[in-house]
This record gives C-alpha cells, structure tokens and sequence, in this order.
C-alpha cells in the first residue's frame, strides 16, 4: 500500500511502463527468437550481441514490470535513474556510431524515437520528484555497507571503460565486441552503478528487490546465452583467460543479485510478521 514517504506516480507513467515493456518484448526476442528478431533489428548484430542483448532487454522488461505493477516513488526512483542513465549514453553511441545505421529502414528511425521518448519522460518524471526524499529504508548491516560502494565503483569504473575505451575494456570478451556494441554495454554497467549508488544511500525494500531481480537476470541471461549460441556455432574457447573473467564478472553480478533478493525477502518477511 501506498504511505506517506512512498506516494504512488500518476496513472501517466503506468501508461509508459506499459508502453515500455512492448517494445522490450521485441529486444528480448533477440535473446528467445533471434532468427525472427534479428533481420528487424536496426541494426546487424551477430549471434552472441543478439543472445546477449535479448537477455538484457529481458532483464530490463522484469524490472519494467516492477514499476508497472506498483508504480510508486519506491521502485520507482530506482527504474527511472537506471533507465535514464542506460537510455542517455545508448542514444549517445548510437549518434556517434550512425554508420552502423540504414535510415532507408523504418527500424533506425523507431530506434532514435523510442529511446530518445524515453529518456525524456524517465527524465521528466525524476525532475518533477527531485524535492523528495527516499522512501524509508531498511538498515543494511556492516557488511552490505561496505560491499554496495565496492560494488558502484567495480560497475561504474568498468563502464566508463567501455564507454571510453570500448576497444581495450571490451578486449577480454569471448567474443569480439567492436566500439559500438562495448559503448552500448557501458550503458548496462553504468545503470547499475547508479542503482548500486541508490540503494547504498538509503535501501528500501522494494528497490532492493527489484535491483536484486536485474542483476540476477542480467548475469544468469549473459551466461546462458553465451551457452546456448556457442552450442550452435562453436566460436568460445572456454579455457582462454578472457572468457573465464567474463564468467567470473557475469557470474557475480547475478549472485550479487541472489544476495540482495534474499536480503529483500528478509525485510519483507519481517514487515508481514
């Protein structure tokens, strides 16, 4: 239920989330039916880039729904800094990298239009809340206090890496990445620096729920798309070192999620008791 320090949104932003999680269900489809979503992308992408973006637009469509189903201050503050940092610095690599683009096609042009709506209303929407404070949040023990900040800055340096020097941070890869690809997957590193940062500040329940559901669906989706692409084509050397760190980084983002997920449930647990 709604309370005092955490109001719901206007009826308006249920209306974008919705609108939002139909136009994720094509990007996840990269992940679920990439010979069907693939020609239709606005862009080419290989097998491993469409395995590995449908599996974040899935991530992302989860923690839509979560926004759409309570549409409160709480999560909402959390959805909307991560989906205003991830769709600002895509739409700024898609304009630096246009050549990769055929604007003959209707698709590049949905693409500017979608992400560039987007940033604006997740962006209105914050400028109308930015008087208000957190909701209440729950008292995170000494140890999540000192892992959140490791956490941000693991995330927030990384992506700046790649956003920056997409050819050397993305180098280690199992598969190769170019400079565009690695500046969009900056995106997806610096959001969840932004809700790591959030969450550290002041943790309600339901922002760490829902942060807990992205990294956790980010890291298993990474991880089983890479295994279910290399199944077809055989391109990964499973031995070589990049590979294993590119596991390691994917393996713990998604049990870093498994932790906050059952440090959510705890506090929800405690409430209903």
């Amino acid at each position: 239920m709604p309370t005092r320090d955490n109001p719901p949104f206007p009826a308006a932003l249920r209306l974008f989330s919705a609108g939002v999680i139909i136009v994720l269900i094509v990007g996840a489809g990269l992940f679920f039916a990439p010979a069907l979503v693939k020609p239709r992308w606005p862009w080419a992408v290989t097998p491993f880039n469409a395995r590995f973006l449908g599996g974040f637009y899935t991530a992302e469509m989860a923690v839509m729904a979560a926004l759409l189903v309570w549409n409160r201050w709480s999560p909402g503050r959390l959805v909307l800094v991560m989906a205003f940092i991830f769709t600002v610095i895509v739409s700024a690599a898609s304009f630096i990298n246009l050549g990769y683009f055929n604007f003959e096609r209707k698709a590049p042009w949905l693409w500017f239009l979608v992400y560039l709506a987007s940033a604006a209303v997740s962006g209105l929407f914050l400028w109308l809340a930015r008087a208000r404070p957190s909701a209440k949040g729950v008292i995170l023990n000494s140890a999540w206090r000192a892992y959140l900040p490791a956490e941000m800055a693991v995330l927030g340096l990384y992506g700046v890496g790649l956003l920056l020097f997409p050819l050397t941070f993305g180098g280690f890869w199992p598969w190769p990445i170019d400079a565009f690809h690695a500046q969009v997957y900056s995106a997806i590193f610096l959001a969840g620096a932004g809700g790591t940062y959030l969450v550290w500040r002041s943790a309600p329940r339901e922002e760490l729920l829902v942060l807990g559901l992205a990294q956790f669906l980010v890291g298993l989706l990474a991880v089983l798309g890479l295994v279910i692409t290399d199944a077809a084509v055989h391109r990964i050397d499973w031995t070589a070192a990049g590979t294993l760190c590119w596991l390691a980084l994917f393996g713990w983002i998604g049990i870093s999620g498994i932790l906050k997920l059952c440090a959510a449930r705890r506090h929800f647990a405690a409430q209903s008791a």
